[in-house]
């Protein structure tokens, strides 16, 4: 079976949700948006690209930072409207420079900071 971009569920901006988590040890590390040219670019290149709803243009993860991400697998979930990409991920993955973005806790009722700046 051959994959077809359009079989995808997009939202009505043509977005879909992307879950990037580290291929080899499950970690979680961000959450970004994708369209279909931002997919074939990444599926085409091996290097993730996502699209910038802020700068309304195609985002090449690291091409400023450096801190790319390579793609290791694609998944898509049960109901065609989210993507889970495993990927190698080089540096930090959060514009925070943290490992993940995922680095502030809420527990009792309280906010923790999990995680401080990579160095």
């Amino acid at each position: 079976m051959s994959f077809d971009l359009s079989s995808l569920k997009y939202d009505a901006n043509g977005l879909i949700p992307a879950i990037a988590q580290d291929a080899e040890n499950g970690e979680v590390l961000m959450m970004a948006w994708m369209n279909a040219e931002s997919l074939a670019k990444t599926l085409e290149t091996g290097h993730v690209t996502y699209w910038s709803r802020s700068r309304q243009s195609l985002w090449a993860k690291g091409a400023t930072s450096g801190h790319m991400q390579h793609l290791v697998e694609l998944r898509i979930d049960c109901d065609r409207d989210c993507l889970l990409l495993k990927v190698t991920q080089k540096g930090p993955a959060c514009h925070t420079n943290r490992r993940s973005c995922f680095y502030t806790l809420v527990e009792d009722g309280k906010e923790l900071i999990t995680a401080e700046p990579m160095a």
